[in-house]
């Protein structure tokens, strides 16, 4: 009998003994269902010294972007090959690569014995012209009296027209070598010609030296004018249907990545290359004097436009690989969110999914992440 109420009352006392523990457990499950390690609570001082500044997300017009690489270039119409029309040996030449010259400068110097004698004809024809017409006039006018047979009229005609064709001709072969004929008489003849500038640009090839012997196939300088030039972009095959004419380009170049330039799409060639990419050729619409021909670029394309709900750059912190705002839910009192970002354009960034529609922390929300993480540690 004694021993059944010794054991009754031990095993009360072991009932209310695990009563008592369970008490605590009770009391945490009943605070907030949210982790502690997702909020927290900033006073007026540490809000200030942070700097978090709260606001609602806004509505942008967002625009998506292809990321392509592309070089500077210059239309054919721009690069001339400079050649002269006769040979001869270069007398003098003082360009270097790289020179600027203006159009109608005196590039190089050439003489040669065959210079002297196109001029002598030019003045022979000349001269032998003049007698022609005259002879032609005289007999035109004795043909009207009836005093000269129509034989000699036209045969004085016939020496007239053709003796005049030629000195047209010669004419022609003098400008073609930069001589200017009405300038020319028997006081100033010389065995050399000057080669002049036909453009206004950027000398990049001198393939020829002094006492060197050129003739009229032989290059010998190539310019380029800068004025041009355009962006060439290569786009690959998955991205070619996106790009139309007259979308936005922002790029840079490699030496100045500070420096944003702006084009347009102007052609896009119809054709996929054996590298599976297409080219796209783009004109700047600013600015482009630093750039030169031949420049690596990196450039966006500004494929798509659409209207998206935005938080700034600064909204946005990243934990463990995921991406985070801070909804205000109270006065200094801000709950972590994980949200699921889209694209990004003009320091702004479009939400998916996981968007709090209230005030969240639109700056230094770092400093919060920061704050949050000591507190938990």
């Amino acid at each position: 009998m004694n021993k059944n109420i010794i054991m009754v009352v031990c095993s009360a006392l072991v009932l209310a003994s695990c009563t008592d523990n369970k008490q605590p457990a009770g009391k945490a499950l009943s605070t907030d269902s949210v982790s502690v390690s997702e909020v927290i609570q900033l006073t007026t001082d540490q809000l200030k010294n942070a700097g978090v500044v709260t606001g609602l997300p806004t509505k942008r017009s967002m625009h998506s972007h292809i990321k392509v690489a592309g070089t500077t270039e210059v239309p054919p119409q721009s690069i001339v090959s400079v050649s002269i029309a006769l040979g001869g040996y270069v007398k003098k030449i003082t360009l270097l690569p790289g020179e600027h010259v203006t159009k109608g400068s005196v590039m190089a110097i050439v003489e040669d014995q065959q210079y002297i004698q196109l001029q002598q004809d030019y003045l022979t024809a000349k001269s032998k012209l003049e007698y022609y017409e005259a002879e032609y006039s005289r007999q035109r006018q004795l043909n009207e009296t009836k005093a000269a047979s129509d034989k000699v009229y036209q045969q004085a005609k016939s020496d007239y027209e053709s003796q005049r064709i030629l000195q047209r001709s010669l004419e022609q072969k003098l400008m073609f070598v930069g001589i200017n004929p009405s300038s020319l008489n028997e006081g100033n003849v010389s065995r050399s010609v000057n080669i002049y500038a036909p453009i206004s640009g950027y000398v990049t090839k001198v393939n020829v030296n002094n006492g060197k012997y050129v003739s009229a196939t032989d290059v010998l300088f190539e310019l380029v004018n800068p004025e041009e030039l355009h962006l060439t972009l290569n786009v690959f095959e998955q991205d070619a249907s996106s790009i139309l004419i007259g979308q936005v380009v922002q790029c840079f170049a490699n030496n100045n990545r500070e420096h944003q330039y702006t084009a347009k799409v102007h052609f896009i060639n119809p054709n996929i290359g054996n590298e599976r990419y297409t080219e796209v050729h783009c004109d700047f619409v600013n600015g482009n004097k630093k750039l030169l021909p031949g420049m690596y670029m990196n450039a966006e394309i500004e494929v798509s436009r659409e209207d998206l709900t935005c938080v700034p750059e600064e909204a946005l912190v990243r934990w463990e690989g995921k991406d985070y705002v801070f909804e205000e839910t109270a006065q200094g009192k801000y709950k972590m969110c994980k949200v699921i970002t889209g694209m990004a354009d003009s320091g702004f960034v479009a939400i998916k999914e996981g968007l709090p529609t209230g005030n969240i922390a639109v700056s230094n929300a770092y400093a919060l992440l920061s704050k949050l993480k000591n507190n938990a540690e």
